[in-house]
């Protein structure tokens, strides 16, 4: 029995060495595999075999390899049966996205809802129902969801799956992970780390950089080597809440003067409908003062999203309302979005000062203002850190917009399966 188990460790090992190495190269013999990995050729040829019969990888076609000539056929990793699911719940919004094994987007829905201080059970159907529809049309397109990972604008305990406190959702200690039920397993993670995990894994792949992700909430993701830095406790990240002014308006955590009422896409809007002065229901619907309870959106409205820096969900109108005004010259909303810049600018400057990130990175409703707010953030770093040090991290945008978490959460029920094939291979 413990000869049997000692075998099963090593194949598990040795199966995962081959599909990292065939995930690292794109594609690759099983000659080279071999070399790569130390295994003999006839162990490879056996793992690639299990691999392929498992529908992790696919033959591609014969190359010449280099050894003495011969052909030999190539290797890749398969994106035709093996699956997983990227879930997120916001404040205004359900997604989901399907991703095959080889890191192709195959199916994208967002549903335009407002959560805010909705029953999590009532959500959580909400998305049970949009999942199972997304999971029944990747099984009619021939693929196998594994495994899916959810998204929450919170601080969450990995162990439990248990969000403590979602300020913005209105939510304590809400067991997301027991109430969530699809065929397969879910694990529940904070979005803003899932951000950056997408942004790592499908965005511009930097290994070193802080994600911000600029929703009604503002959340912080910190890459470090190519690896998520998740604090003590998991809850590390939380920008939203780092203090930009003592004095200033109260905050859904129960402090004052945080970020998010600065720079939050409420606290945004609603400055910047105060500097144009305009109030006609006919532009957009007016943005909700922090801590308000605005009106609620339709629980309905699904779309299929498209991969794009200036994609905007239905619920973020009002933001489209201020890049239309942006693009027409309007000084007023420039000012008001500069000052939300110049706020997220202070609460980067501590950040940057703790953490000491290699790049910052814009993600959410920055991405497409990047171009009003780059600068000022950039320019408030620099004023607050010149001093201290020679350059300061330069602040770029992501392209994947709202769709990073969801990316994220795709992507590490992806990883899973590569740390670990034998493991769906045993299912």
């Amino acid at each position: 029995m413990t000869q049997a188990l000692r075998h099963d460790a090593m194949r598990a090992r040795n199966l995962a060495l081959v599909l990292g190495a065939v995930g690292a190269r794109g594609s690759v013999t099983r000659a080279a595999l071999a070399e790569m990995t130390g295994l003999t050729k006839t162990t490879v040829s056996k793992l690639v075999g299990d691999l392929i019969e498992g529908g992790l990888v696919v033959e591609t076609g014969a190359v010449r390899d280099g050894e003495r000539g011969r052909p030999g056929v190539e290797i890749r990793v398969s994106g035709q049966h093996v699956a997983a699911l990227g879930l997120e719940i916001n404040v205004d919004y359900l997604a989901v996205c399907v991703v095959d094994l080889a890191r192709t987007v195959r199916l994208r829905r967002t549903q335009a809802v407002d959560n805010r201080a909705a029953p999590p059970v009532d959500v959580i159907a909400q998305l049970a129902d949009l999942a199972s529809a997304v999971v029944d049309e990747s099984v009619e397109k021939g693929l196998r969801v594994v495994g899916g990972v959810l998204a929450v604008p919170g601080p969450v305990d990995m162990a439990s799956g248990v969000v403590h406190n979602a300020p913005n959702l209105g939510w304590r200690d809400v067991p997301l992970a027991s109430l969530l039920r699809l065929s397969f397993p879910v694990r529940v993670e904070n979005e803003a780390n899932l951000a950056a995990l997408g942004e790592l894994w499908f965005g511009s792949g930097l290994p070193d950089f802080l994600h911000v992700s600029g929703e009604i909430g503002i959340g912080a993701g910190l890459v470090v080597r190519g690896r998520l830095f998740r604090g003590a406790h998991g809850f590390a990240g939380e920008l939203g809440h780092v203090v930009v002014s003592p004095d200033g308006p109260p905050c859904r955590c129960g402090g004052r003067g945080c970020l998010e009422q600065y720079a939050g896409q409420d606290a945004l809007l609603t400055a910047a409908r105060a500097a144009a002065s305009i109030r006609s229901a006919t532009d957009a619907p007016p943005a909700a003062a922090p801590g308000s309870a605005p009106a609620r959106m339709p629980h309905k409205e699904v779309y299929e999203s498209s991969s794009s820096s200036e994609m905007l969900l239905p619920a973020q109108q009002g933001v489209s309302w201020v890049l239309s005004r942006l693009r027409e010259g309007d000084e007023n909303v420039r000012a008001a979005c500069e000052r939300a810049a110049w706020a997220l600018g202070v609460a980067l400057s501590s950040a940057v000062n703790l953490v000491d990130p290699d790049a910052i990175v814009l993600g959410g409703i920055y991405g497409p203002l990047f171009p009003w707010i780059g600068h000022m953030v950039a320019d408030t770093l620099k004023d607050r850190l010149g001093q201290m040090r020679g350059a300061v991290p330069p602040v770029v945008v992501s392209r994947l917009g709202a769709e990073a978490a969801a990316l994220g959460a795709a992507g590490q029920v992806i990883e899973q399966v590569m740390a670990d094939p034998a493991a769906l291979l045993h299912t």
